[in-house]
């Protein structure tokens, strides 16, 4: 039988390691790091890592916010998300914080449905999806700047897979959450974790897999 697909976890000698760009919410790194007997020198963004989450209701339907994206131009239908900026936050807790205040929503019950890096070629960013179930509202969140015209609606989530098909949709976290959620569903949601399941792909995480020499 061959082995289960999945990927491998590499330790790498770095050899230099600085900021060439201190931003207001991510840095560039740059990294030098011996690999294949070559000593490589990439940039990266250096991302804090990001939660979502997929809030589903008795209905089968999902929560979705619309929200401006300005790299973009577009006002795109998204999960609740937000960085995990907060020194020291427990992810599912920086999840439950942002179900609140994007959506004015509160859930009792929550799972890890699944994980993933945005990019990585070019960024460390890691993102976990939540799916948050027995949900309930709470008091609107008084929201600004992008946030401030942030339009909700609950969407059956067969029309979600049915909006990702068709492409009329492009947020990658929701693209990701909706398929995962109708594969997860589909199997009688077997595939969920619990929501405090151990994070080895965080970005805090890199530091324990690369040394300096």
């Amino acid at each position: 039988m061959p082995d289960a697909l999945q990927d491998d976890v590499v330790a790498v000698a770095v050899t230099a390691s600085d900021v060439v760009y201190d931003g207001a919410i991510w840095n560039v790194r740059r990294n030098s790091f011996d690999y294949n007997g070559s000593n490589i020198t990439r940039e990266y963004i250096e991302h804090p890592g990001a939660v979502a989450v997929l809030a589903l209701d008795e209905h089968d339907r999902v929560l979705l916010i619309k929200q401006y994206r300005h790299p973009t131009g577009l006002r795109g239908w998204e999960l609740p998300a937000g960085l995990l900026d907060v020194t020291g936050e427990n992810a599912v807790v920086g999840a439950q914080r942002e179900l609140a205040e994007e959506a004015d929503v509160v859930a009792s019950e929550w799972a890890l449905l699944t994980e993933f890096y945005t990019s990585p070629g070019g960024s460390n960013e890691a993102i976990r999806v939540y799916l948050a179930r027995d949900v309930s509202a709470v008091a609107a969140f008084d929201r600004t700047e992008e946030e401030a015209d942030i339009e909700l609606r609950w969407v059956p989530l067969d029309e979600c897979v049915d909006a990702v098909l068709a492409r009329r949709i492009s947020n990658p976290i929701l693209i990701v959450a909706v398929l995962a959620a109708q594969v997860a569903r589909s199997r009688g949601w077997s595939t969920l974790a619990p929501a405090d399941l151990p994070w080895p792909r965080h970005p805090l995480s890199l530091h324990s897999r690369t040394s300096t020499a």
